[in-house]
């Protein structure tokens, strides 16, 4: 760990970078492990211009959870791409289940949130704030693709479609982000998108295209 040296910056590229450090600390250490102090010395700070902005730890914590989430599905939108909506649909769903959405860091740094969320109403929130932004983008996306295809179903259907898919792509991601040899011999982008055509009664062959 290298200690950041202090320069002045505008108060929003601060904040990013205080958010920045925290996470750093979170992968490296844990929650317990990111203390203030430590966020502070990687981001090269007093801990009392970490209170300037943050009232207190959990308020740097909620942000930096906040941020997490807002990355992660930044990076599995920005998968889809151009193009119908079946492209746009296989582009999220190969976006999900490679890195940087799915490895490692990514899943420790979830891991040490996660554990929080059912004690602390702020998290909850932060949680639930992301889980249904993501859930929004399956869902729409499966809908234009079920209409693409000539498919007319209800709005109650495809909401429970992308409730199955959004929790494939969570169990997807949580066992390639552990690693280990299973996967390293298999064709997880391949599993994922074959998965998701047959959930939604398309041709996988077509939906790999």
């Amino acid at each position: 760990m290298t200690r950041r040296t202090f320069h002045r910056e505008p108060e929003a590229v601060r904040q990013n970078d205080l958010i920045a450090a925290t996470l750093d600390s979170v992968a490296e250490l844990g929650l317990a492990g990111a203390t203030v102090r430590e966020v502070a010395n990687r981001a090269g700070v007093t801990p009392g211009l970490i209170r300037r902005y943050f009232e207190n730890k959990e308020r740097l914590v909620a942000a930096a959870y906040r941020t997490f989430i807002a990355d992660l599905i930044e990076a599995a939108a920005a998968g889809c791409g151009d193009g119908p909506a079946h492209t746009r649909l296989a582009g999220l769903i190969r976006a999900s289940v490679t890195a940087p959405v799915a490895d490692g860091r990514t899943l420790s740094i979830w891991a040490a949130f996660i554990g929080t969320v059912n004690s602390d109403p702020v998290m909850a929130e932060v949680h639930r704030e992301g889980y249904q932004a993501f859930r929004d983008l399956v869902e729409q996306l499966v809908g234009e693709c079920l209409r693409e295809g000539g498919t007319d179903t209800s709005q109650q259907t495809i909401r429970q479609q992308a409730i199955v898919l959004n929790a494939l792509l969570d169990g997807l991601w949580i066992e390639i982000s552990m690693g280990g040899d299973d996967f390293s011999r298999v064709d997880v982008v391949r599993i994922a998108l074959d998965s998701t055509a047959t959930l939604l009664g398309i041709d996988p062959a077509e939906f790999r295209e």
